[in-house]
């Protein structure tokens, strides 16, 4: 399985840990390289990273961790990386072609036994799955920042930041087929380029699927709050 990994925004709420968001460091690694790490974990053996906003350093960055661990990594980039991130995924298109991949993002740490779950499971031709959390309560993800998704069984219905009705939430972990760029396509032609818009555009086809991740820990490190909670999460061996 190939797993391809946003890392192309400026990442603005941690600007004061470093200028590269996918180059701060964590406990010691870039956040770039946790996910991979992980990603790893759960057995993928070959990545595509889409880089943007100072790219150059980046994928400086990703030749040498090719190097020094022999990781099949390429970098595509994304001159629009300004715009909505499923631009980014929309990139990858003629570098991943019709095979499934998994989607991740840069800044998102999970359990790899979330993404082993998502790999396991049984998914129709046509299909996109996302990794869906039902524990609403959970600390540790900003519940008003967090996107927001309302599922019936493993059909996702509705999906956005700013949904009244939902009852799970978007991990950022998504199992996709070739219908994620065909919804990508339909989603910029209405002018959304983002990947929620995407999932909505499946969602109204019916090719919308949910993955439930259980009690399985991840944070998405978008700010210094939760920075801390992935330094702690680490300290505790949690992730």
């Amino acid at each position: 399985m190939r797993c391809l990994i946003v890392a192309a925004g400026q990442g603005t709420r941690l600007r004061d840990k470093g200028e590269s968001k996918p180059l701060i460091h964590l406990r010691g690694l870039p956040l770039i390289e946790h996910v991979i790490a992980r990603a790893r974990l759960a057995g993928i053996e070959e990545f595509f990273v889409v880089t943007g906003y100072r790219g150059k350093e980046l994928r400086a960055a990703l030749e040498d961790l090719a190097r020094r661990e022999g990781i099949p990594i390429t970098p595509v980039i994304n001159e629009d990386w300004d715009r909505a991130n499923g631009m980014s995924v929309y990139k990858a298109k003629a570098a991943l072609g019709d095979q499934p991949f998994v989607l991740a993002m840069c800044d998102h740490i999970v359990d790899p036994e979330i993404l082993r779950v998502m790999m396991q499971a049984q998914f129709e031709p046509g299909t996109v799955t996302l990794g869906v959390d039902y524990n609403l309560d959970s600390p540790l993800n900003d519940p008003d920042d967090v996107t927001r998704v309302l599922c019936d069984g493993t059909q996702i219905l509705r999906i956005g930041k700013v949904l009244r009705e939902f009852n799970a939430h978007d991990t950022g972990v998504f199992l996709c087929t070739s219908a994620m760029f065909d919804a990508l396509e339909a989603s910029q032609a209405n002018g959304d380029d983002s990947i929620s818009g995407a999932m909505t555009v499946l969602a109204g086809w019916g090719k919308a699927r949910a993955c439930d991740i259980g009690d399985r820990v991840w944070v998405d490190v978008d700010d210094p709050a939760a920075f801390q909670k992935a330094e702690q999460l680490l300290d505790a061996g949690r992730l």
